[in-house]
């Protein structure tokens, strides 16, 4: 559709000035944690934006390319994970950037992991999005999918819980590919696997059917109002995980926020850490004893939600909305708690395992996101029973 002829919907000032002014304030008052903090907040609001104006959806991607064979969105997360590789490769090989460290999301390879890979996807599916996206659509007035982070805090504190037994599982270990076959050797070779994957969609029948890019003249108002094409969000998303790895030392995660959100409320209820290995341990002590704007994840998952409600806004988007059936509650509570569960297990999400893993060349990624998709797959089979549409 041509650009002058597109419906202009309104933006939503009171929201939009609401999310400008709490942005401010935290932005201020976040200097109070530390130098890095403000920015990290500011990165996270940038990922929220980038989100919403490109309907960047993980969840939505598998299942339009299990059903439909439209890998647009799978083909934008290719665009994402070459640029980002591209960015973090020079970065990583020189372990330190501004005077401090970096270190990349190198994670083991285990049987657990791999379960708990397979179960978060089939959780995307029943829940409706994954971590990131989670985040996206509450920040957007999904109130569905506040009941799913509610469940999904509940079940990677869940996992957390029993991660000694789950990591005694076999495994080989955490495997850095540029550290086992060198750093642009490691690029080149998941450069070649990603072309390789995406021969291979294009074989079986998988199809570009949504806009990559700008199909119609360019205008500032799109780019701010959204939508985007789904390659100016890759772009966006791999050069905000870059800005994450050079400001924290470390790239864009998002499920370890979500379970010390159900840490911090089962201490206060009366729970003991001590009780667990995985808590009594002196970053997750230190995590639990000090504020949530002290903790880099959860800041940056502040900043997410914010940043997709002032989307919303901008875009004249912003509903709340309460409806849902028996059936798509109790996909939306199973759904959170396998999500939950096997991103603990999984060592992340979409973005921590799949996105920071594979840009930082480790060989869990690739593994999971094997195992995801066999689970969305499954997931896809279930979302009728449920009654869950599929748009």
């Amino acid at each position: 559709m041509n650009s002058a002829n597109r419906t202009v919907i309104p933006l939503q000032r009171p929201a939009l000035v609401a999310s400008v002014a709490l942005s401010t304030v935290l932005f201020i008052y976040l200097f109070n944690f530390g130098s890095s903090k403000p920015w990290l907040f500011l990165i996270g609001i940038g990922l929220g934006l980038a989100l919403y104006h490109a309907a960047f959806g993980f969840t939505s991607a598998y299942r339009r390319a299990i059903l439909q064979r439209d890998i647009s969105g799978v083909t934008a997360q290719m665009v994402m994970l070459a640029a980002a590789m591209l960015l973090f490769a020079p970065v990583l090989a020189a372990g330190q950037i501004f005077g401090h460290g970096v270190t990349g999301a190198v994670a083991p390879v285990s049987i657990s992991m791999a379960f708990g890979a397979l179960i978060f996807g089939i959780g995307m599916q029943m829940g409706g999005a994954c971590a990131s996206g989670t985040l996206l659509t509450v920040g957007g007035g999904n109130l569905r999918m506040l009941l799913v982070l509610v469940f999904f805090c509940l079940g990677t504190f869940w996992a957390s819980l029993h991660m000694q037994w789950w990591t005694s599982l076999p495994g080989i270990g955490a495997v850095s590919l540029a550290g086992t076959i060198g750093n642009w050797q490691a690029v080149a070779l998941q450069m070649v696997a990603l072309l390789l994957i995406y021969g291979f969609l294009r074989l079986i029948g998988g199809r570009n059917q949504r806009e990559l890019w700008w199909n119609h003249a360019f205008s500032w108002g799109r780019l701010a109002r959204g939508p985007w094409p789904l390659l100016l969000g890759a772009g966006a998303l791999a050069g905000l995980n870059w800005l994450t790895l050079l400001v924290a030392g470390h790239p864009w995660s998002v499920t370890w926020g979500f379970t010390l959100w159900a840490g911090k409320l089962a201490f206060l209820l009366g729970w003991d850490p001590m009780t667990s290995a995985f808590w009594s341990g002196s970053f997750a002590q230190g995590a639990l004893s000090r504020s949530l704007l002290a903790d880099t994840t959860s800041v940056m998952n502040f900043g997410i939600v914010i940043g997709a409600l002032t989307a919303a806004a901008l875009a004249g988007n912003l509903r709340f909305s309460v409806r849902m059936s028996w059936l798509s509650l109790a996909a939306a509570v199973a759904g959170g708690l396998l999500l939950g569960y096997g991103a603990r297990l999984a060592y992340g999400c979409n973005i921590g395992a799949f996105f920071s893993g594979i840009a930082s060349t480790s060989l869990h990624g690739w593994v999971w996101i094997v195992a995801a998709v066999l689970g969305n797959i499954i997931g896809v089979r279930l979302r009728p029973l449920l009654r869950l549409a599929d748009a």
